[in-house]
């Protein structure tokens, strides 16, 4: 379960995120709409121990985000989109069992759990090419593996499919699917409004740092008399819309 209580973050003066409040349950994929700037990945970040907040805080799995980010670490797993930062002279395997390493992880556990997930996402071909060597799409499927080495309870997901081709995008819907019959609790952004009807239970969206409206979509387009999500969004963010 993830509580996000008051969050804020000013660069400069300028709040980035506004004191935001939202709560995300267990095995819920919860999806954060916004245009760009409006604040979604600073959230992201900040939740997952990235960017330290202004003020406000969350918890997650009990865990308070400004008092234990340590243990926040352990809860949470990322997914962001575009480039992977995976090290490209080290193998798939060993860009895995780093990231393993650095959550404290057995080497010989953490390969036997490499080579059970590599299975599971087709990866056993290129498991052991240097990650250089590999496709956007193979390297996407790396990074997959990567955010849930640790078995997080958490996914953090900021527009993971930015920039890849219609299989590997399907591959990254059925992984977060994937995490929400883990009972995974699921926080997504994305600029597909397709995407987000597709996969999200319940939608918050965000607009100059500030959460403007949430709920399931089924509820918000009742409420707002839409069958079109991107109709909806347009009319919440739109300039005759005060805030």
């Amino acid at each position: 379960m993830v509580e996000v209580i008051g969050l804020t973050k000013v660069f400069k003066n300028i709040k980035a995120v506004d004191n935001l409040s939202f709560k995300v349950e267990e095995g819920e994929i919860y999806g954060l709409l916004g245009e760009n700037g409006a604040g979604k990945t600073t959230t992201l970040r900040m939740l997952a121990t990235m960017l330290k907040p202004t003020s406000g805080t969350a918890i997650i799995n009990g865990k308070d985000l400004i008092k234990e980010p340590e243990e926040i670490r352990k809860e949470v797993g990322i997914l962001f989109g575009g480039e992977s930062g995976l090290y490209d002279r080290l193998t798939a395997r060993e860009n895995i069992l780093y990231f393993a390493e650095l959550h404290d992880m057995d080497k010989k556990e953490a390969n036997k759990k490499i080579d059970i997930l590599a299975r599971k996402f087709d990866m056993t071909e290129f498991i052991d090419r240097p990650a250089g060597k590999l496709s956007k799409g193979m390297k996407q499927k790396v990074a997959i593996v990567r955010s849930i080495i640790h078995d997080p309870k958490v996914m953090l997901f900021d527009e993971p499919t930015s920039g890849l081709d219609v299989g590997s995008v399907r591959e990254v819907h059925d992984f977060i699917r994937f995490c929400k019959e883990e009972g995974k609790t699921i926080i997504f952004s994305s600029h597909s409004m397709s995407e987000v009807e597709k996969l999200c239970d319940k939608i918050g969206i965000i607009h100059k740092g500030k959460l403007i409206e949430e709920g399931t979509i089924a509820d918000l387009k009742e409420k707002y008399k839409t069958d079109n999500l991107e109709e909806l969004f347009m009319e919440l963010v739109g300039e005759k819309i005060e805030v």
